[in-house]
């Protein structure tokens, strides 16, 4: 049970003093030799910053310790935890860093317990009190003091076979549900089926039935080129090669990414456990992202898609 975790995480997050060297701290608390990397970068306007965290957590046969286990990457992509002065509290948006937070401290406690996964985990995300807002419809959203392509740099791990990229998804009317639901795996510039190794472990691990929401190529495109879209929660997919599936924290109502006291505890726990059950699986090669030979016959017969994870042509 993840729930402890993330109620204490929330606690330390809802602060507008808080920093990255703060996450790292209560991280160590759990695992003084964790693996963690902590980046600052500067954003506009000038005085901004964001704090990037990054934890790996070895397997028994990971590629740390020589062996050929698969490495899962968890990615919790937000705009900003707080929206300060603009936002008092923590903000709907943040969302995201609190569940990969709490897989992160999951997966710290397994392996302090003698529960090691077969293969690596590796766990990114970002930290601002102080982000941006900016208008968006249906809802406005939270922006960020750096861009998505800074984000990948430090999120995205080449080492990463698969990715979960985890974010709340409340201020659109295409998915309108209390909990999180899965997207299609999107693969190189490819939108692919919904993987139905993720819908069972989902519906295993909520007790409910299964849920998942719709993409459009535009969501799978870098954010700049001028196109709608949903949110940033398929902005990793750019980053990389390797399949990637979004978790998408949700609700019943369009909730602005800036709404404070919009956070249900109960639905990132959710996300938390699905997720952390989905890289026990995934590293033990007992769960896939995508069916390796139905893509290889994509791209015989309709060629390579890769173009869709740049910004495109330039337009008169």
């Amino acid at each position: 049970m993840t729930f402890k975790t993330v109620v204490d995480l929330f606690d330390l997050l809802d602060d507008g003093r808080c920093e990255g060297k703060a996450v790292v701290d209560f991280l160590r608390a759990i695992d003084p030799d964790a693996e963690i990397e902590e980046c600052r970068m500067a954003g506009e306007p000038e005085g901004s910053f964001t704090d990037f965290i990054r934890v790996t957590i070895p397997g028994r046969n990971g590629k740390l310790a020589g062996g050929s286990a698969r490495t899962i990457g968890l990615i919790g992509r937000l705009g900003g935890i707080g929206a300060r002065p603009a936002r008092q509290g923590f903000v709907s948006d943040g969302d995201g860093a609190l569940a990969a937070l709490g897989c992160a401290a999951k997966l710290l406690k397994m392996r302090h317990r003698l529960d090691v996964l077969e293969g690596d985990v590796i766990v990114s995300t970002q930290i601002c009190a102080h982000a941006p807002t900016r208008p968006h419809d249906p809802v406005p959203f939270m922006s960020s003091c750096v861009d998505q392509y800074a984000k990948n740099d430090f999120e995205v791990v080449p080492d990463m076979d698969a990715i979960l990229s985890v974010d709340t998804t409340k201020g659109n009317r295409i998915i309108n549900k209390r909990g999180f639901a899965v997207s299609p795996t999107v693969k190189d510039g490819y939108i692919l089926r919904v993987s139905e190794d993720l819908l069972t472990v989902m519906a295993r691990t909520t007790g409910r039935p299964s849920a998942a929401f719709p993409i459009t190529q535009q969501d799978i495109t870098p954010y700049g080129n001028g196109l709608y879209h949903m949110n940033s929660i398929l902005q990793p997919a750019f980053g990389t090669t390797a399949p990637v599936v979004g978790v998408a924290i949700t609700a019943e109502t369009q909730v602005p990414g800036c709404a404070t006291g919009a956070t249900h505890i109960e639905d990132v726990e959710e996300a938390v456990r699905f997720m952390v059950e989905v890289a026990k699986e995934y590293t033990a090669g007992t769960l896939d992202f995508y069916d390796e030979a139905e893509f290889a016959l994509l791209q015989k017969r309709y060629g390579s898609l890769s173009h869709f994870r740049t910004a495109g042509k330039n337009v008169a």
